[in-house]
């Protein structure tokens, strides 16, 4: 069947459950063909179709009439597109011949193929007629404001007519919807018709003696649904079976939705074996602490799994029944070829280098974005299926950005909370991104967004702009807790709150805090005190300067070493006086995008070492591979001085790490960081460099190493202050706090009582 729908108080109208119900059912039956049939110009238009939750029409007829498209490209449809073309004088001459009546107001909205103007009923005289007649085109009259002159035989109506014998379709295989005059050409062609519910009485008086013309009881979609089931399409009781209620709610008050699981999963002797996480990430530890006092919550994320092996896949698994009783791991089942897709090519290789500037390293592959939907429709579905009625869920990154879509359509009272770890980019950047209008409008669905810094958060809101209609209803400066000019990622005011359709969507900057009480641990322990004696007594008489990082370009780790060079290059002195020690964690193996930069890496580093190295000192020491925590501990409390060069990173929690470990020990380390680092916004104290530029690179790597005890001293204060006060699980609540202070906000222009 096709389904014929004007938008404005049709399709896009209803109840919401009305509307969800609907939209699945279409969604579900791809044997129904959808039309938009609007008086909108195209480009009004697009927005919606930027909207996860509506159905991608098949095709859009516009304009009135005037224009028609296919829904999927926004190509022409010809021959149609032609012949209304051939009939249509121009837009100018339409315009200046018109322009002799009084009394009528040209809108001022996109219009192809015909020309609209406001009026009142007393302007649309004979004359008015005659000469569009006499250019070859028609008058409509509507809603008795809007006049449009439009092509000869061109309406709603006549060009979805010729859209159906287009397709050869039958006529009782279509069904109009419509609730304004504007639409009656669509009912006067013969189809099968609805007037949902609050309609224009003009339109219910022009139809009702038209037996094929339903008069609904509900409004928007919920009459479309009724019409659905009034004429029998999709066949006897198939609306019934098709609107059935989803699976009963789950339990979980919280849902936590992270790509990883809070425990580590390896098989030992052909056995699955599960333990604690061994990795550093501190994020993990916080986030199950909101499970600490028995709140039922689930934790969702995904497990490979190869169905040719046995046993059967478990979904739902303990995570520790003494300390999270309530908690559940709700794995998402994934073959080693999604994931490869899905997180270690496609990710790393289309967004990630996009979200960090660096967008001409992009790969994008449409199969691969295929793979990427699935995956996100998988975790929406599983967390759908453990949520709670308006149950908080809390969504992790941009490897899930299009889950919000799909949940908010399979769960309207849930409460979708987004945190995104990685740098936001300006909108001439992100908007490279072939599928940006689809994963912003995903992102639109959330009722609350939270980001490193304001100046992520601010990115957001104009790549937002580009894709729907937006209005910031609440601002808030960004000092004290943040630089406002003092470095690149510095902002001074930041939007907070949003509205987009009717929806308001609160916006926030959330650092991501560190567990100092963690660090204090691993520094009590025999084995990190014991190698801190070691590393003292080998470096003796030497200044450290410590690099830690990922293999990734993005690091600055190249840059960095030439910087290095040069400095020994300008400052002999320093020879034999100053050693940096770089370690560098390789990339998974099958991430063979780094095979060239580590390549270039290693070539930098024997270069340097060639020129300089000296008997008993070697100026770069250079360690390819991932060191346990406790051992980066010790080599953060030998550090002289903190070198952290990224060119663009969304946090960075190695220098917050750094702070925390020379303060507990005493010490009187120097961070110097990059000012296009997002905790370069944050950390007060630091020196602040510019990776993209070798000479201050260099410069401020020589200021760090000359600074006097006192200044660094100060400057670790007034570091410590920071990373003590805002740390990890402060973090959290303050997000957590956020999402739920949105529910206590007023509508705007609302009057306290």
């Amino acid at each position: 069947m096709l389904l014929a729908t004007d938008l404005d108080g049709t399709f896009l109208a209803g109840h919401p459950e009305n509307r969800q119900r609907l939209y699945q059912l279409i969604s579900a039956h791809p044997e129904i063909k959808l039309v938009f049939v609007t008086g909108r110009g195209l480009e009004v238009v697009l927005p919606i179709l930027s909207d996860p939750t509506v159905p991608t029409p098949d095709y859009i007829i516009c304009d009135v009439g005037g224009t028609v498209v296919d829904g999927k490209n926004r190509q022409p449809v010809q021959p149609l597109q032609s012949d209304i073309d051939a009939r249509w004088p121009g837009e100018q001459v339409v315009a200046e011949a018109m322009g002799q009546f009084p009394g009528l107001d040209r809108q001022e909205v996109p219009q192809q193929r015909r020309c609209s103007y406001f009026c009142a009923a007393d302007a649309v005289t004979d004359a008015v007629a005659k000469l569009a007649e006499s250019l070859g085109c028609e008058v409509l009259y509507s809603a008795q404001m809007y006049l449009d002159i439009l092509p000869r035989g061109v309406n709603k109506g006549r060009t979805l007519a010729a859209l159906v014998r287009y397709l050869e379709l039958e006529r009782d295989q279509v069904l109009v919807a419509g609730d304004t005059l504007n639409d009656l050409s669509m009912f006067e062609e013969g189809f099968m018709g609805v007037c949902v519910g609050e309609s224009e009485l003009a339109l219910l008086d022009a139809t009702r003696d038209r037996a094929r013309v339903l008069h609904a009881r509900h409004t928007g979609c919920g009459g479309i649904l009724e019409a659905l089931a009034h004429f029998g399409f999709l066949g006897p009781g198939g609306i019934d079976a098709e609107m059935t209620a989803m699976d009963a709610p789950g339990k979980a008050d919280l849902v936590m939705v992270y790509h990883r699981l809070p425990y580590e999963e390896v098989r030992e002797e052909g056995q699955l074996v599960r333990r604690r996480p061994s990795s550093p990430n501190g994020i993990i530890p916080t986030l199950l602490s909101f499970f600490a006092d028995g709140r039922p919550g689930s934790w969702v994320a995904w497990a490979i799994h190869d169905h040719r092996q046995a046993p059967p896949f478990e979904i739902h698994t303990e995570v520790d029944r003494d300390l999270y009783p309530g908690l559940k791991a709700a794995r998402v089942a994934l073959s080693k070829e999604d994931v490869d897709i899905f997180y270690k090519r496609f990710s790393k290789e289309a967004f990630w280098p996009t979200l960090h500037t660096f967008w001409e390293r992009a790969v994008f592959r449409e199969d691969d974005w295929q793979v990427f939907l699935k995956v996100n429709r998988l975790f929406a579905e599983r967390t759908a299926a453990e949520a709670a009625p308006d149950a908080v869920v809390w969504l992790h990154d941009y490897n899930l950005w299009m889950v919000p879509a799909v949940l908010r359509e399979l769960r309207p009272d849930l409460k979708i909370a987004f945190f995104h770890h990685t740098y936001f980019p300006s909108a001439d950047v992100f908007n490279v991104l072939p599928w940006r209008r689809e994963i912003v409008g995903s992102l639109l669905q959330c009722d609350y967004i939270g980001f490193h810094i304001p100046r992520q958060a601010e990115n957001f809101v104009d790549v937002a702009r580009g894709v729907a209609p937006l209005k910031v209803l609440e601002t808030r400066a960004c000092a004290p807790r943040f630089l406002s000019y003092g470095c690149a990622v510095g902002l001074d005011e930041m939007t907070t709150l949003i509205e987009v359709n009717g929806r308001r969507i609160g916006l926030g900057a959330h650092p991501v805090g560190l567990d100092v009480d963690r660090v204090q641990t691993v520094l009590e322990t025999p084995a990190c005190s014991a190698l801190m004696a070691t590393l003292r007594r080998e470096l003796a008489g030497v200044r450290v300067v410590l690099s830690v990082e990922r293999l990734d370009y993005t690091k600055g780790t190249l840059e960095k070493i030439i910087a290095f060079e040069q400095l020994l290059e300008e400052h002999p002195e320093l020879w034999g006086k100053v050693a940096l020690l770089a370690i560098c964690v390789p990339a998974a193996r099958e991430m063979t995008v780094y095979d060239e930069l580590q390549g270039r890496i290693e070539q930098a580093v024997g270069r340097v070492n060639g020129r300089f190295a000296r008997v008993g000192w070697t100026p770069v020491q250079f360690f390819f591979r991932a060191l346990p925590f406790e051992e980066v501990v010790a080599w953060y409390a030998i550090a002289d001085l903190m070198w952290i060069t990224p060119l663009r990173d969304g946090l960075n929690l190695v220098a917050k790490e750094y702070v925390a470990t020379q303060r507990l020990t005493g010490g009187s380390g120097v961070l110097v960081l990059s000012e296009f680092a997002g905790a370069a916004a944050e950390l007060h104290g630091a020196v602040l460099t510019n990776p993209h530029d070798l000479h201050d690179l260099k410069e401020k790597l020589y200021q760090g190493i000359a600074m006097n005890r006192a200044e660094a001293e100060s400057r670790l204060r007034e570091l410590f202050s920071v990373v003590q006060h805002n740390d990890l699980r402060r973090w959290g609540e303050d997000f957590l706090g956020a999402l739920a202070a949105m529910e206590g906000r007023p509508e705007e222009g609302a009057v306290p009582e």
